[in-house]
């Protein structure tokens, strides 16, 4: 099948191209155990844009995206988040985007193998019509669709589906270590069953809170933390003013307090974070990708004694004295990507959010005119929004919605 669309390939100058791209429909497994099934059609029609697809045209620009091409093409089909239309089943859906086989997908181990639909050996959304596994079409809630249409402010909100699913996996991840981590400590502290402790130390896990780095999924972990554990403080950090428009919708979000790095020293930029938290952290997240993250943490104090490290952030080379580190009983971990529930849990929650408003869109005619002046110039430039979407086919959205 012969569509229109774009693409990543190893080439220094054109790494992205926006053209006449062949979908084949390969046979996939959505998890270990299950038999593989070839791909139903899909039409796209809402899509946005993330950093992955700007670290991935980079890679083609160096030549290293080979290991990322579906087998036996040359070139790989971006967009992994967005709304697409089921003409066979006559529905709109959201692409759960990682298969293969294994069987519990964020717990990937080397010896299995995976997919990604738009970002790894297997094609996106960023083309007219693609083929996906049938059970990863995840349903979007009802009631909203007229007249073959779907408002948009619902897909805009839809659009988050895959890293607020992520954001969700993370916070089941600090629940499940937070617990294990100190509820034998509790028992002792308050003499009480080890099912009351691990209640305790799952709730005090997210005591103090601190948040270095605003950007979308910054933002959404401390919406879902707040959501759960209302009583919950949680300090972002981040360089943006406080008074902008993205620090203030997240600050609203999450009913979260605020330290701008604009400190001479790392370690007045740690008084301020520990004063506004009253006390070090009991959890540091750290989704800003930038090394001074664990600096603050560990070498400025910020992580308390028995508290949890979450690296999110991915590129920054870190270094850690194990000597403090061990001292104070401290866990670090990293995690990425969800399960199928997890997305459905964020499709749910979205579809009653306000996170449209902080979507806007680039016309499908300058994105594909030159989509590698879109990216650098517009998309993923200093001044660019917190996200980017393009109605990829307007047929099925009702714009007034």
């Amino acid at each position: 099948m012969i569509v229109k669309g774009t693409y990543f390939q190893n080439d220094a100058e054109r790494p992205l191209v926006y053209g006449d791209v062949e979908i084949r429909n390969i046979p996939r497994q959505r998890l270990r155990g299950e038999k593989e099934k070839d791909g139903i059609l899909a039409e796209s029609v809402f899509v946005g844009f993330c950093g992955t697809d700007h670290t991935l045209m980079n890679m083609g620009r160096e030549g290293n995206l080979k290991e990322k091409f579906p087998a036996g093409c040359d070139r790989l089909v971006n967009g992994h988040e967005g709304v697409v239309w089921v003409p066979s089943e006559n529905r709109f859906a959201i692409v759960l985007i990682r298969g293969g086989n294994s069987y519990d997908p964020t717990r990937y181990t080397e010896e299995e193998t995976y997919f990604e639909y738009g970002c790894d050996q297997a094609d996106g959304l960023f083309s007219d019509r693609n083929y996906y596994h049938p059970d990863m079409l995840l349903k979007i809630p009802d009631g909203y669709v007229k007249d073959g249409k779907i408002p948009l402010t619902l897909a805009k909100k839809l659009v988050f589906s895959d890293p607020y699913a992520c954001m969700i996996f993370q916070r089941e991840r600090m629940e499940d270590l937070g617990e294990a981590h100190n509820f034998r400590v509790k028992m002792a502290e308050h003499r009480c069953t080890e099912a009351e402790a691990r209640e305790i130390a799952r709730k005090e896990t997210f005591q103090r809170v601190c948040i270095f780095g605003l950007g979308t999924t910054g933002m959404f972990i401390g919406d879902l933390i707040r959501q759960k554990y209302p009583e919950a403080k949680i300090v972002f950090v981040a360089r943006s003013e406080e008074d902008s428009p993205k620090v203030s919708f997240a600050l609203k979000q999450a009913g979260a307090s605020y330290v701008r790095s604009i400190y001479d020293t790392k370690e007045e930029l740690a008084d301020a974070i520990r004063e506004k938290l009253g006390g070090t952290a009991t959890v540091f997240i750290g989704s800003s990708g930038a090394a001074i993250e664990h600096e603050i943490a560990f070498q400025y104090g910020v992580l308390g004694c028995n508290g949890i490290y979450n690296s999110f952030s991915l590129g920054p080379e870190v270094t850690v004295d194990t000597m403090p580190f061990g001292f104070k009983n401290q866990l670090i971990f990293g995690s990425i990507n969800f399960r199928q529930d997890h997305m459905e849990e964020a499709i749910r929650i979205l579809q009653n959010s306000r996170y449209d408003e902080i979507v806007e869109l680039i016309e499908k005619e300058e994105f594909t005119a030159d989509p590698i002046d879109a990216y650098e110039n517009r998309i993923y430039s200093k001044s660019a929004p917190m996200k980017t979407a393009v109605v990829w086919n307007e047929t099925y959205i009702d714009m007034e919605r």
